[in-house]
């Protein structure tokens, strides 16, 4: 029996089309499937319901109640169908898998979120092959978790980051194995996708609120300007670091500033600028010195990863003690034991 899929149309460049300001998302995404993908194709691709949003969206667009809307969209349809295709634009991709990840932990069936470089309208473009494989890994292929599929690389969602603004090779995922080997054939890397839960534990708390801040730590960064980002309703700060978690420490108003949000109740948590590797607070001195300030480590968390599950965890209600405790911990195999 043929699988059912829902196919999730967020906007993108997938569906764009060209505009005199360039390329602009556009709806009508059925009648250019029905235009560009060929019968021959067609006929082997998985039964699916189309639910396209009224305005698509440039995912440079998204905001975090839209996350949500997705994630809605998936539970309240959650038994209708054997695996879910959500196409978004590439900007902010990443990000959007990594939330639905949290939303919708004890996942049972596959939700692929895949999108394109070109649009689907252009004669030559990523968009078919990503489209079609992407139906393929939802219905064929027993992944219980959020993916990010891409050119033939099958990303954990919560462990990919986007690493090319051009090119077909746009996400990787630089500190978690890849979970297919995707070629003529399709071989799933089991040891490496999450085993099939017992039960979902899907959460969606209120959105909204927007209580999580990014400061990138850059030479000769003042300590006015991490006031300035704690002001509320600041709960929870990103504190891109260099290196393997390090700052500049001999720089005592900085620290005071940083010591100051954390006594105030401000959870603050260290993720590396390096698009690899994760964060050691105690392998140098300057490293260790910001950490004293109450400063957490965020392992090897992607920037994206954290700044989503900091949203999840702010919006379910949890105190500081309690995020802090959580944070380490994983979730949904987006941070390593």
């Amino acid at each position: 029996m043929r699988k059912q899929i829902l196919l999730i149309y967020t906007g993108g460049t997938i569906g764009m089309i060209h505009s005199r300001e360039g390329y602009s998302p556009a709806s009508g995404l059925q009648a250019l499937i029905d235009a560009k993908i060929p019968p021959i194709i067609a006929v082997d691709m998985p039964r699916y319901d189309l639910l396209e949003y009224a305005d698509p969206l440039d995912s440079s667009d998204m905001q975090p109640p839209d996350w949500q809307t997705i994630a809605l969209d998936i539970h309240q349809r959650y038994q209708d169908y054997d695996g879910f295709v959500v196409l978004h634009g590439t900007d902010t991709m990443a990000y959007t898998t990594s939330a639905l990840s949290f939303m919708l932990q004890g996942l049972g069936k596959p939700v692929i979120v895949t999108g394109s470089q070109i649009p689907l309208t252009e004669l030559r473009n990523d968009a078919q092959t990503n489209l079609v494989t992407a139906f393929e890994l939802a219905s064929a292929h027993p992944i219980p978790e959020v993916c990010l599929y891409f050119n033939d690389h099958l990303l954990r969602g919560n462990r990919a980051i986007k690493q090319r603004a051009t090119g077909f090779e746009a996400f990787t995922s630089p500190n978690y194995p890849e979970l297919a080997d995707v070629g003529i054939y399709i071989a799933l890397n089991r040891s490496a996708i999450l085993p099939a839960p017992e039960k979902t534990n899907f959460s969606f708390p209120d959105y909204r609120h927007h209580q999580v801040r990014v400061l990138n730590l850059y030479p000769g960064i003042q300590a006015d300007v991490v006031n300035a980002v704690c002001k509320p309703p600041c709960r929870a700060l990103i504190l891109r670091t260099y290196g393997v978690g390090n700052g500049p420490a001999s720089d005592k108003s900085l620290l005071k500033a940083l010591e100051a949000a954390n006594k105030a109740g401000i959870v603050i948590i260290s993720v590396t600028q390096c698009a690899s590797g994760g964060v050691t607070s105690n392998a140098y001195a300057s490293g260790s010195r910001l950490a004293a300030t109450g400063m957490i480590s965020a392992k090897d968390m992607t920037l994206e990863a954290a700044f989503t599950k900091l949203h999840h965890l702010c919006a379910s209600g949890c105190s500081a003690e309690e995020m802090k405790s959580l944070l380490p911990k994983s979730f949904a195999g987006e941070v390593s034991p």
